[in-house]
């Protein structure tokens, strides 16, 4: 007796199913897809990001995720020390490093901006 709902007439209520296997294939697919999109490149890019650590060495020629381009010149396990300018040598974790160029980059820089 509600003028704006009407009343609702209960019917018989069907057996309710419970899904079985078929019913998780669709989030399953859903958790595959994001494993291959996302997940597995990421863990891939850490990998080569790690192994690029490992092989640094002194005299190499880096960029840091800051873009600072400098040559290595003492290492230890946690830091770089970085040359970033004749005399000038600055400490930088060596997770921060982006990448390592290759030999000659960071003495045609110097020579570039003289």
């Amino acid at each position: 007796m509600s003028f704006f709902i009407s009343d609702a007439m209960a019917e018989a209520a069907p057996a309710v199913q419970q899904p079985g296997w078929e019913g998780m294939l669709f989030p399953l697919g859903i958790l595959i897809f994001f494993y291959f999109i996302f997940l597995r490149p990421q863990a891939k890019r850490t990998k080569e990001h790690k192994q690029m650590l490992e092989v640094m060495a002194v005299g190499a020629e880096i960029v840091t995720n800051g873009g600072v381009l400098g040559k290595v010149v003492g290492l230890n396990d946690s830091f770089a020390q970085v040359e970033i300018a004749p005399n000038v040598v600055i400490q930088v974790q060596r997770h921060q490093v982006g990448s390592v160029m290759p030999k000659g980059t960071y003495k045609a820089q110097t020579k570039k901006s003289k």
